[in-house]
């Protein structure tokens, strides 16, 4: 069953009629935490009814706490204890026994009792849920009744334990707070229109493979792998694909790894980090003086765009035998680095601003570099103001490792959207056409050109879209006589008009206050201002 657009927007108006004063951005990481432990705890309570067969969670850890805990480690890599269970928060607050410090110690245990296996999936996750934040409250006890309304409200929501339905829920809501969070905070999330475009483009022809490795080096809150991961036939099947990615943000990193999941993908197949991608390589990179890459099947990215970055001494850096690109602009550098990463038969595609098409110096030299290596297979552009965090323009570079031919397809999809309130939205039809053109790989008229490596060169390796791609649409040339036909025919009904007033006026009844008035009219009507 899928999550309605009616039921959507009811939850969305019910979360915000709980906010408060709390600014949309921090509301956010306390509703995707509670959120995020209901389904960790019911997810637990699901596995205990299934392995307990009648008995008591409760009575089973009194017999042996570590053997008990142990016993849910090995299977979900965590344990909640009986007590800590999102249930008992709300029996507590039912029986009006409800108190904050339930919450906090449950989640410090749930923290304590992480498997060493599952760490990099768990460690931390609820580190943005701050308690003792004056926002919840003045008191413990107003922090408490904050913290009532919102356990009441996950459970009045009814979470679905379909993790196809939760996890539409999730990525609505992570949207709607992207849209209402200003503008910084939009960069953790990438429109599933895009997100949808880039994952097809990824999988076309590949979606049956038995096994799929993605990586995506600036993930956000993860939307670009679970997209891509939905378009293989393995998807929901454990060990198929496996899933890496690395965010600077913590908060957002935490984002991504409850967004995962929240859609079902069991820990054991995530491998995520909360890191700077180009700081130093990851995953594997250079290990004691040998560098040995860890290569992926799949490489997606919307990375910040023109961000400064530390360029310097990265001659050396295997990443970037291209190019080191300028420290005031690292576009390619994180397009490099994905590329790096990429297998000899891996896809990638990256969502990038239009300059890194025809800006030169040390950005021009790597264009041109990955143009003669057959690396860049196509340009797509994209309309202007389809993301939260920008309204400029942008492109879908996609790449290849190696590549027969050295062409380049164009497209120019900037025109192909539906106007909203405050921002633009790819439609269905846009998405196929782009998919379709891309895959079909021929001319379009005023859409699409496969460029030739002569015409990329005759271009000086610029890939500026208008140089291939002619959207111009000329004017329908001006019919002379329609329009002196059209002239005469307005004059003949002024001249009509003014017959017709001056009839009129002539019936007027006349005195001496008025005359002067409407005898400077009829002689205006009769002509008599007339060449």
């Amino acid at each position: 069953m899928a999550l309605t657009a009616d039921r959507q927007a009811l939850i969305w108006k019910t979360l915000n009629e709980t906010r408060g004063k709390i600014e949309s951005s921090e509301y956010k990481n306390y509703i995707f935490g509670i959120m995020f432990y209901k389904f960790l705890s019911e997810k637990a309570q699901l596995w205990l009814d299934e392995m307990l067969r009648g008995e008591k969670w409760a009575d089973i850890w009194a017999q042996d706490p570590e053997k008990a805990k142990d016993f849910m480690q090995s299977r979900l890599g965590y344990v909640i204890e009986p007590g800590d269970m999102f249930s008992d928060w709300k029996e507590a607050i039912n029986t009006d026994k409800f108190n904050i410090m339930m919450v906090k110690d449950a989640l410090t245990r749930f923290d304590n009792g992480v498997s060493p296996e599952a760490k990099s999936d768990y460690a931390g996750i609820f580190s943005d849920i701050d308690l003792g934040s004056s926002r919840l409250g003045a008191n413990a006890q107003t922090r408490a009744a904050t913290m009532m309304d919102w356990i009441n409200l996950m459970d009045e929501i009814e979470l679905d334990t379909d993790a196809d339905v939760l996890g539409d829920l999730y990525e609505y809501l992570i949207g709607m707070f992207a849209a209402n969070s200003g503008a910084k905070a939009g960069e953790f999330y990438t429109p599933h229109q895009v997100s949808d475009v880039m994952a097809r483009i990824l999988t076309a022809g590949r979606e049956n493979q038995e096994s799929y490795t993605l990586y995506d080096p600036t993930m956000g809150s993860g939307s670009l792998l679970i997209t891509t991961a939905s378009y293989m036939k393995n998807a929901g099947v454990q060990g198929a694909i496996k899933y890496y990615g690395q965010e600077l943000i913590t908060t957002t990193y935490n984002l991504a790894r409850m967004n995962l999941m929240m859609h079902g993908v069991e820990y054991n197949d995530i491998n995520l980090r909360n890191s700077d991608t180009l700081a130093g390589d990851w995953p594997d990179g250079t290990v004691d003086g040998v560098d040995s890459p860890r290569m992926f099947d799949a490489v997606m990215a919307n990375p910040p765009y023109s961000q400064k970055w530390d360029s310097e001494n990265r001659e050396d850096d295997p990443r970037f035998k291209f190019g080191v690109a300028p420290k005031g602009k690292a576009d390619y550098a994180f397009l490099l680095h994905g590329l790096y990463h990429l297998n000899n038969n891996g896809r990638m595609a990256s969502v990038l601003p239009h300059g890194i098409l025809f800006r030169g110096a040390a950005e021009g030299r790597i264009r041109q570099a990955l143009l003669e290596n057959r690396n860049i297979s196509a340009v797509i552009g994209l309309p202007a103001n389809i993301f939260t965090n920008t309204s400029i323009p942008t492109i879908i570079v996609v790449l290849e490792k190696n590549r027969a031919t050295d062409d380049v397809l164009f497209i120019d999809a900037s025109k192909g959207f539906e106007k909203q309130k405050n921002s633009n939205k790819l439609r269905q039809e846009d998405i196929e056409k782009i998919v379709d053109t891309y895959l079909k790989r021929e001319d379009v008229e005023k859409y699409a050109h496969v460029a030739t490596m002569d015409e990329i060169r005759e271009n000086d390796f610029n890939l500026n879209i208008p140089r291939y791609v002619d959207t111009f649409e000329e004017e329908e040339p001006i019919d002379l006589v329609k329009v002196n036909q059209d002239i005469v025919s307005v004059e003949a009904d002024i001249k009509k008009e003014e017959a017709e007033l001056l009839e009129l006026v002539n019936q007027l009844a006349v005195n001496d206050d008025s005359k002067a008035v409407i005898d400077s009219l009829k002689s205006l009507l009769s002509g008599g201002n007339h060449e």
